[in-house]
Formats: structure tokens, C-alpha cells, sequence
């Protein structure tokens, strides 16, 4: 059977004719008032009185461009497709009028190579993670200017944790979070990647080409031997950051097995024992196993 894509649909709107089609004050005023309504579906007219048009032929006009499309009429009124509602979301995240920055504040967690504390930035829209002492970049994500509002800097990395887990659980799961597409999971070595190491998870969206870098270890912090683990070493693995754990931020406990079929193993020290989990080349885990630890270490650095 053949695979679908949006060129194959005839009654699809063109990239161009969509941001044409939003890209006017009062159809985006439909969408903002369609938003804030206490209930949906909204008659027309109730509709038309939260914009504020006495014109019904060109309110009726500017509706009309976006039913279909961003808009669904309904016997008992309009309500949003999905397309109206990531517009509306666009705009109250602030993609596209907002481009704010945050200089360097303190972090808790300390850096995968020498120790020192961390800190973290907001520019382009995304927050990077870093040392303040040897500068050994740890982590950058994206994270939409409008999760910065009513926050403080605290409660911003809060959001920050939970986004990354939550991008990163759909993707690992083959769910691109950013159009639902397919993701392919590759392991890839590289000097640009978005932590502090040079073996890293690539995820890439087949449809988008959007793309998400990580440690491996990353991958396993829902994982439920990881999370039993911790727990028996007194460590909420849910509640601490993932940057606050260096195989999540770096490569110093990952070790290629071998390449033929692939094999990738994670070793996890906490203090006397220590948890190796295997994963195949498309990580999945293979095998978990429990030994005495080779050598102390602490739960959360190996400086």
C-alpha cells in the first residue's frame, strides 16, 4: 500500500495560501475570540459580537476563509480543527511575536566533567546548559518564549525538565512532538552534539526532518528498572532534572559494546552497586543486570 503525504491531497491548502489565509487581523481575531469563549461550538452571531463586527456580509466573508481549514461549522455553530487551534497556541507561546533572552542564572546539579555548578541561558528561543567553571556545554532545548511568562527562574527550569522528558518520551517512541510523524532512531558519533559527549541518540522526523540529539541515557529515565533502581537508592527519579544526572548530559557512561550487530550498554554507579543496561542498535533494551560497583562513585557526577 502506498504511503500518503500532503502533496497526494488534492483538497489539502498550499503552505503559501495557509499563512495567506491567517495572516489578516480580523480572521485572527475569530480564532482569539473562538479561544476565550466559555463554550464551543459558538453560534455566529455570538461569534461575531466577541470581535466586535457590525458588518455581517464581511464578518461572514472573513469566516468563511478560515472554515474548512482552521475552523469546523457544526448544526450548533463553530468550533476549531486542529490546524486553528496551533495557530492560536503559536501565537500565545509567543513563536511568533516575542524573542526574549535571559542571561546566565545558577542551576542545581554540577558538571559531568570537573564538578563545578551549572548555569543556564534563554536566547533563540531555546535554554542552554552549561559549566560556570570549565564552560563544558551540558544541554540545549527549544522552549517557547511564552513558557516564561508569571515564572520565576526556578519554576522556568521546572517547565524546562518536564518538556524535555516529554519530547524526548514521544520521540523515543517513534511520535515526532511536533507533527506527529514517524521518528528514526539513529546513534550517531559528533562534535556538535547537544550534550556534553561525543556519542549520541539522534531523532529524526521523516516527514518535518525535525530533529532531537541526546545522550543515550536520556532515553532511559522512564525506564522501569532505571526508575527502581534509583528508588532503592533514595532517588526520585521523576522528581530530579535530568541534567542533574551526568549520564543523561554526557557520554561518560555509555560504552559501545559492539558494532556488529550494535550494542550499547549504560552503566549507572550508585553507591555499592552498580545497573548496566544494554541496549540493540534501535535502542531497545536487551538485558538489565545488577553487580557490586567496580569503583565509588557518586549518584549524580563522576568528577
Amino acid at each position: 500500500m502506498k504511503e500518503s503525504s500532503i502533496q497526494d491531497c488534492e483538497e489539502c491548502l498550499a503552505p503559501a495560501d495557509a499563512f495567506s489565509t491567517i495572516a489578516n487581523e480580523t480572521r485572527l481575531a475569530i480564532l482569539e475570540a473562538l479561544w476565550t469563549a466559555p463554550e464551543r461550538p459558538v453560534s455566529f452571531s455570538e461569534l461575531r459580537r466577541s470581535v466586535g463586527m457590525r458588518d455581517s456580509a464581511q464578518f461572514n466573508y472573513h469566516l468563511g476563509k478560515l472554515t474548512g481549514h482552521f475552523v469546523k461549522k457544526t448544526d450548533d455553530g463553530y468550533d476549531f480543527r486542529h490546524a486553528g487551534k496551533k495557530v492560536v497556541r503559536a501565537v500565545l507561546e509567543g513563536s511568533f511575536n516575542e524573542d526574549p533572552e535571559l542571561p546566565s542564572f545558577g542551576i542545581s546539579g554540577s558538571c559531568a566533567d570537573c564538578g563545578g555548578g551549572l548555569q543556564a541561558a534563554y536566547a533563540d528561543e531555546q535554554i542552554t546548559i552549561d559549566c560556570t567553571v570549565c564552560g563544558r556545554f551540558h544541554s540545549r532545548y527549544s522552549f517557547p518564549p511564552g513558557g516564561l511568562n508569571d515564572r520565576t527562574r526556578e519554576e522556568i527550569m521546572a517547565a524546562f525538565n518536564q518538556r524535555v522528558r516529554h519530547l524526548h518520551c514521544l520521540a523515543a517512541d517513534g511520535v515526532c512532538p511536533e507533527c506527529t510523524g514517524r521518528m528514526e532512531t539513529t546513534l550517531r558519533r559528533a562534535e556538535d552534539a547537544d550534550f556534553a559527549g561525543e556519542v549520541c541518540v539522534e531523532l529524526t522526523c521523516a516527514q518535518c526532518n525535525h530533529q532531537i540529539s541526546s545522550a543515550v541515557g536520556l532515553k532511559l529515565l522512564d525506564q522501569s528498572d532505571m526508575v527502581t533502581f534509583h528508588r532503592n537508592h533514595g532517588i526520585d527519579l521523576c522528581a530530579t532534572p535530568y541534567w542533574e544526572f551526568d549520564w543523561c548530559v554526557s557520554d561518560n557512561h555509555t560504552t559501545i559494546v559492539s558494532e556488529d550487530p550494535r550494542s550499547i550498554q549504560v552503566t549507572i554507579p550508585l553507591d555499592d552497586e552498580e545497573l548496566r543496561v544494554t541496549l540493540d542498535g534501535d535502542l531497545r533494551v536487551t538485558d538489565v543486570e545488577t553487580f557490586p560497583a567496580t569503583a565509588p562513585a557518586d549518584s549524580r557526577t563522576t568528577a
